[in-house]
């Protein structure tokens, strides 16, 4: 049989309510001495007492439990985003639920629903990104949440993400810069901001420097390896096949690689590459992997403090937050052509000469 509170305050000589204080970790704002407080704990230990979280959650009308719910565990990007908001939440005092979605819409509504049964105090969501109407109820039911990555337009709501379209143009106009113009697109899920706005800066870079866009060379449909490996070998098969794939997201860009190696395509003498998301194996590959990245570490940290802020203040102005993304060049880009340089950050034309030869980038 368990201990209670007036067991304790039996042995100790103090009342319940004493007891329940220290225990709860209230002795200085009730002024209770360190003698009493250290007896009582001492007490509580000896007798195996262990506070009722759950009923303490429900008198104080909270949990102390974060919902997390991410499209795919398998993808770096978001495992590494698991793994610094865990890290963060801890710093609150905050442990967390975590639903995988599995790229599925319904399955994501399905983890709201749950996650709010559960009485989580808050929810961060990176989303599905092709539908937010449950994600607008618990807006409107005034549950504090944090949208990640695939955010909304339409949505008021607290949200953090980076720069997806100066993140695009980034990459291709350092494609371009080296001489690239039959430039692919391989896309991820469609009708998703992330990969809309990917696409549009994609887009921008080319339309800056008067490349025509070809519809055959954007392909795809999903985050994951298989639309890669799929539509690498497609792209490779046109009569007019590109010198370079820019692929939305980590998971593509392995797919990629898998169909260049079956084909005997080499990276970058043959094809170059460049991928979003920039994941830890992109920098140990042979040849290493330029990759625009995405600061995980900024966006679990934000995405944490925002939701803190909504906690304490449900009442404060919403905010959408852009954080800037990184090109970090490495080794799977070669020159190939003479080119017009694009700055990859203003779009601006500079004159320049580069020779005609396969050196890398």
């Amino acid at each position: 049989m368990s201990s209670t509170l007036k067991d304790i305050a039996e042995k100790t000589g103090v009342s319940v309510s004493t007891v329940s204080r220290v225990l709860h970790d209230n002795s200085k704002r009730y002024k209770i001495s360190d003698d009493t407080t250290a007896r009582v704990k001492l007490v509580a230990k000896d007798l195996g007492y262990r506070v009722n979280a759950l009923a303490r959650g429900l008198r104080q009308q909270k949990t102390s439990e974060i919902g997390v719910i991410i499209p795919d565990i398998s993808n770096p990007f978001f495992s590494d985003i698991v793994k610094s908001l865990a890290n963060e939440l801890r710093k609150k005092g905050y442990n967390f639920i975590l639903y995988d979605s599995d790229e599925d819409i319904n399955i994501e509504s399905a983890g709201v629903k749950s996650l709010l049964e559960k009485r989580v105090d808050g929810l961060i969501i990176a989303s599905v990104g092709q539908d937010f109407l449950h994600i607008q109820k618990v807006r409107d039911a005034d549950i504090p949440v944090v949208v990640v990555d695939r955010c909304f337009d339409d949505l008021d709501i607290d949200s953090v993400s980076v720069d997806n379209v100066k993140g695009s143009l980034l990459a291709v106009n350092h494609l371009i810069n080296e001489g690239h113009k039959r430039i692919a697109f391989i896309q991820g899920l469609l009708g998703t901001y992330a990969n809309k706005t990917r696409l549009e800066g994609y887009k921008q870079a080319l339309q800056t420097a008067g490349i025509p866009i070809d519809d055959q060379l954007i392909v795809g449909d999903d985050f994951r390896s298989f639309n890669g490996y799929l539509n690498t070998k497609s792209l490779l098969n046109l009569s007019n096949p590109p010198t370079a794939i820019f692929t939305a997201g980590d998971l593509i860009a392995l797919g990629t690689l898998e169909a260049c190696k079956e084909m005997n395509i080499s990276i970058p003498y043959d094809l170059s590459l460049i991928t979003f998301d920039d994941p830890v194996f992109a920098s140990y590959l042979s040849p290493a992997l330029t990759a625009v990245e995405q600061p995980r570490l900024k966006i679990a940290e934000i995405a944490v403090a925002m939701l803190y802020s909504r906690i304490k203040n449900p009442n404060d102005e919403r905010k959408k937050i852009l954080l800037e993304p990184k090109l970090n060049i490495r080794n799977s880009v070669a020159h190939i052509t003479p080119t017009i340089n694009i700055d990859a950050n203003l779009g601006d034309e500079k004159s320049t000469e580069r020779f005609n030869e396969r050196n890398l980038a």
